[in-house]
Parts: structure tokens; sequence; C-alpha cells
């Protein structure tokens, strides 16, 4: 996790140079932008657990975190094909379990996250999340 901080921090520090240095394209506009102007960059940091180390929390502008209820979760999980298939018994006495400790720790570590339904549609997350980020960077101005 500490080796994230600092990946993050890095790009916060130079967007356009971490991009280069990690072999991310860039588009024209930021490769040919003027490296002392400050343009706009966005980072999109996904992962689980990504809210349960407070250093980590420290960095993130905005936070989003996708729930579906226990049925759903569980339905979606047994739909998913792994290499080596969940044992039986897995997802109720172990994976649920975790989440829920997991979600509390993370609700106690911040109040800035930002829950979202994950029963809705793809779309609609995305333009829920899209609008906020918009009305954010407008209201910065």
């Amino acid at each position: 996790m500490e080796a994230m901080v600092n990946t993050v921090k890095g790009w916060q520090e130079n967007p356009v140079k971490f991009a280069r240095s990690h072999g991310v394209s860039l588009s024209p506009e930021a490769e040919e932008s003027d490296p002392e102007r400050t343009g706009l960059h966005i980072l999109i940091v996904e992962g689980f657990l990504i809210y349960n180390y407070k250093p980590l929390l420290d960095v993130y502008d905005q936070c989003y975190y996708i729930s579906i209820p226990y049925e759903e979760c569980k339905i979606r999980r047994s739909t998913r094909t792994y290499t080596v298939p969940d044992p039986p018994g897995l997802f109720d006495g172990h994976v649920w379990p975790m989440y829920l400790k997991h979600r509390k720790e993370m609700a106690e570590n911040s109040s800035r996250i930002q829950y979202l339904d994950g029963m809705r549609s793809k779309d609609e997350i995305y333009n829920q999340v899209y609008e906020r980020i918009q009305n954010s960077l407008l209201n910065s101005l």
C-alpha cells in the first residue's frame, strides 16, 4: 500500500512526466502542453480496500464506492468463472463476512466516501459520477 501511495503522489507531482515514464499514451493536447502550465489531469484509483489505508485515503480528491446487497453479490459471484472454483461455503463463510468487516472499517476511516447503488446500470453510475466530477471542477474555477 505504501508503494501505491508513492505512485499516486508521483502522478500528482507531474502527471505528464509520470505517464511518459510509465509508458502511458497521452492525448495530443497533453503531449503539446507547456510543462509550466497546469492542465486538467484525472487519475482514477480503483480496487477493493483502497479506502482502508489512511495514508492512501488522504490523497484522494473524491471517493466513490459501489455497493450491492448480499443476494445480488452472491448471485454475481456464483456466475463468475475462476481458474480454481470457490469451495462450497466460501461466500457465506469468508467472502461476505470479510466484505462487511472491511466496509465497516472503510466507513470509520472517512465520511467523504460517496456510496453508489450497484443495482443501477453501469451507464447510470457513470453518469452520476461524471456529473459530480464535472460540478466539482466547475465549482473550483
